[in-house]
């Protein structure tokens, strides 16, 4: 079994909200709105931006690791060169607060909320390619296909899915009488999840009008997580208050089984899947971050004063990155 070695601690103004890895540099964002660029390994940091008092909800590396993007409740989306980070490109959006961001899995491209609007901002030529009217409400989350091939977009009345061959064409809809609150692509965009505010959870195959339907969960669900293997089956990780549920498409692809994963006595915060699929940590209220393997808990970790609010794996697997709600952040390396 694999375990993690405490590697390096270091503090931020505020509330940790969002953590990303590039190649070897992590970024942390916190709800002061600064950024910063840590190398764990020789424990050098670097102020990407200054703090502002306006919080910063939302962080993420491209998929080639050459740009970061962060943004929250300023009104401003933040776009940097991790080569050059004396290149700032700042969005300015007025008193939008935008909490939903992503990259474009092969493209320079960043997707984010704009209330009822998502906009897709080319990073390399510094322009807009497309602004989506979603219409129905504000926008609650949004996930690119794996293949970059479209663009899912989650509210009130369901899913909306654009094709980026043609940004104006009509987009899918995959409509129901909830508001989506969450959604992801399993990693061969076959499959994509939904976690609605009525308590559900929706799962497609990708080109069928039908869904699967979960239901029963004590709370809406928090946390969608894929892992697929080439010689398994599908499977996803969810939480819903203080229960973990590993959900596994059955052989006849007739439904999914689920195996309820207990731990944690408070809300589980955060999940993180291991990028090599050995594993996955939590985090919760009551505390703990627990590193999983084989759907066992393995080791727990302490730091946090309070919870751990933030965590992310490294690319490959060699380190991970929690942050606290009093600013803490630590790295741990896999050993």
């Amino acid at each position: 079994m694999n375990s993690l070695i405490p590697l390096g601690q270091t503090q931020l103004q505020e509330y940790v909200t969002a953590l990303a890895w590039g190649d070897r540099t992590l970024l942390a964002a916190s709800a002061a709105g600064e950024v910063y660029a840590i190398d764990p390994v020789v424990g050098e940091q670097l102020m990407l931006r200054p703090a502002t008092d306006q919080s910063l909800n939302v962080l993420a590396v491209s998929s080639d690791r050459q740009w970061w993007a962060a943004a929250g409740e300023q009104g401003q989306v933040l776009i940097g060169s991790l080569a050059h980070p004396e290149n700032l490109q700042v969005l300015h959006y007025g008193s939008h607060w935008i909490d939903q961001l992503a990259w474009h899995s092969q493209a320079p491209w960043v997707a984010f909320s704009l209330g009822r609007y998502v906009q897709i901002w080319d990073a390399a030529q510094a322009d807009v390619i497309a602004t989506l009217d979603f219409a129905a409400s504000s926008v609650l989350a949004l996930a690119w296909q794996p293949s970059g091939e479209a663009l899912a977009v989650a509210g009130y009345g369901g899913v909306r899915v654009w094709s980026a061959a043609d940004w104006d064409a009509d987009p899918q809809e995959l409509g129901f009488m909830s508001a989506a609150v969450g959604v992801a692509w399993s990693a061969t965009g076959d499959y994509l999840a939904a976690s609605n505010m009525d308590h559900t959870l929706f799962v497609w195959r990708w080109g069928d009008q039908y869904p699967w339907q979960m239901q029963g969960f004590p709370g809406k669900v928090r946390n969608l997580n894929w892992l697929e293997t080439p010689d398994q089956a599908p499977q996803l990780l969810t939480s819903s208050q203080e229960g973990i549920i590993l959900w596994q498409l059955s052989q006849n692809h007739s439904g999914w089984q689920p195996q309820v994963l207990d731990l944690h006595r408070g809300t589980v915060r955060a999940l993180s899947i291991h990028p090599q699929g050995q594993g996955f940590v939590s985090s919760g209220d009551e505390g703990w971050l627990c590193y999983w393997q084989q759907t066992q808990p393995q080791q727990l970790l302490e730091g946090a004063e309070e919870y751990f609010s933030a965590i992310a794996w490294h690319p490959k697997g060699a380190y991970l990155a929690a942050g606290g709600t009093q600013g803490e952040l630590w790295v741990w390396q896999s050993t």
